[in-house]
């Protein structure tokens, strides 16, 4: 296994099964390793991108734009500012004289044109060499248009995307706090971490709505600036994506007392796991017995058409390596209800924590990994000889020089795998992609 491993990694890949658990994790990425791994700029971009009335700007060259012009299919319910992806496009002249004053023509010509509820302004790498004050920009923007202008600062070349996280917490918490709360329910969360991609938060709020309780606001997919700056008078925060915004959710618990539960939507039992535990927060009898009624009801036409995916599936082998670990737990638990062997499971930002779960979850046998790289995930999925390998957009042309069969399950998927309905869907693309007969003439399969 660890054939194709370069030794200064070695103690980042384990193998369940060969010896007592021992992961390292939270490295600077290797250099030369090409990984898997974006940059800072990255990580914040694909945090706030979704918030879809507010004006995102990107101080610096027009490559770090493109890079993450429409980096997520985030959809929205309304307006579509967030899509447009906006730069300064900083050029050889801007980086010997400085940027600010292009940075800030920009800034009030893009306002008077869009008049968005607020403007995100990020910083990258070349920002940070060269030494623009983006704090002071966007004070004179905002004083000049009563426009609220957010500096991200997002620029660094040896952190990465979880850095990048931080700096998106960062941003949206000084919106927080500032809007009027007292129409709000008792019985109110906040939903962070989820992105609507192809429009998942709608399928999540609906099931909040059955359960008898107000969403406050989404942060951020479907996001607006207005809910966000009320954030603070709801119950609860429910955390999906705990790499991207528990941040936040730590920001909100210590300055409002706001407690946060983290959670999971994807798969059976892990949505169910999730809905029952915001009903259980609010103990209150009728929410449970909602909640219950909505299970059952889900899983009265969701499991019978399992089963028959499950039939031809029984004992393929799959692959997983995906930014967040907590998609991996959810993914690990969803191949097991299909009759799936899991076989290799990684990710770009997993904690201690994160791993010492998968660890306990997986089959002897499975390789573990943190921060893998082609050459690596190459040669894991031609050992264990995989079925089906679920990533994202850096993922794909692995499996697909291999022939092995694809699931994207990133930002850029136009399938809904979220909820009940969302694990219908990741079943019957399981099905379609695995049982094809394509397959058959790859050369792995037929030499």
């Amino acid at each position: 296994m660890k054939a194709a491993v370069l030794k200064e990694r070695l103690d980042q890949v384990y193998e369940k099964g060969s010896g007592p658990f021992r992961l390292i994790c939270n490295k600077e990425s290797l250099p030369g390793a090409v990984s898997q791994r974006a940059c800072v700029f990255c990580g914040s971009r694909v945090v706030l991108y979704p918030i879809a009335d507010a004006l995102h700007l990107v101080h610096g060259p027009i490559g770090c734009a493109v890079y993450t012009w429409d980096i997520r299919g985030a959809l929205s319910s309304g307006p579509e500012l967030h899509r447009l992806s906006f730069s300064t496009d900083l050029q050889e002249k801007d980086v010997i004289f400085g940027g600010e004053k292009k940075l800030e023509k920009a800034l009030i010509e893009l306002i008077d044109r869009h008049d968005p509820a607020a403007a995100f302004v990020y910083s990258t790498c070349i920002v940070g060499i060269i030494g623009d004050d983006l704090e002071a920009v966007c004070r004179k923007v905002e004083d000049k248009t009563g426009i609220e202008c957010i500096p991200v600062m997002s620029e660094g070349f040896k952190g990465n995307k979880r850095a990048g996280y931080n700096a998106a917490c960062k941003a949206m918490f000084r919106l927080v706090g500032k809007g009027d709360i007292s129409e709000i329910s008792p019985y109110s969360v906040n939903i962070l971490g989820d992105f609507n991609l192809a429009g998942e938060i709608w399928i999540i709020r609906d099931y909040f709505k059955r359960m008898g309780i107000e969403v406050v606001a989404n942060i951020t997919g479907d996001g607006r600036i207005g809910d966000i700056k009320r954030a603070h008078g709801a119950r609860l925060n429910v955390v999906q994506c705990s790499g991207a915004t528990l941040d936040l959710a730590k920001m909100m618990k210590e300055k409002f007392g706001i407690p946060y539960i983290r959670v999971s939507y994807f798969g059976v039992e892990d949505m169910a796991d999730s809905l029952y535990k915001v009903a259980e927060f609010f103990n209150q009898p009728e929410i449970m017995k909602r909640t219950k009624e909505l299970v059952k009801e889900e899983l009265s036409i969701l499991y019978p058409q399992l089963q028959e995916f499950k039939k031809s599936l029984e004992g393929k082998r799959a692959a997983i390596y995906v930014g967040g670990a907590f998609k991996a737990f959810s993914l690990v638990k969803a191949f097991r209800l299909l009759g799936m062997k899991v076989v290799m499971v990684g990710s770009q930002t997993g904690t201690k924590e994160d791993y010492a779960e998968l660890e306990a979850i997986t089959d002897p046998g499975t390789i573990i990994v943190d921060d893998s790289n082609p050459l690596e995930l190459s040669a894991f999925l031609k050992e264990k000889d995989v079925d089906i390998f679920v990533g994202g957009v850096k993922e794909r042309p692995i499996a697909y020089k291999l022939g092995v069969g694809f699931c994207d399950h990133n930002h850029e998927r136009k399938e809904a795998l979220e909820g009940f309905v969302g694990m219908y869907n990741f079943a019957r693309e399981v099905h379609s992609t695995v049982m094809s007969p394509v397959w058959r003439f790859v050369p792995r399969r037929n030499p």
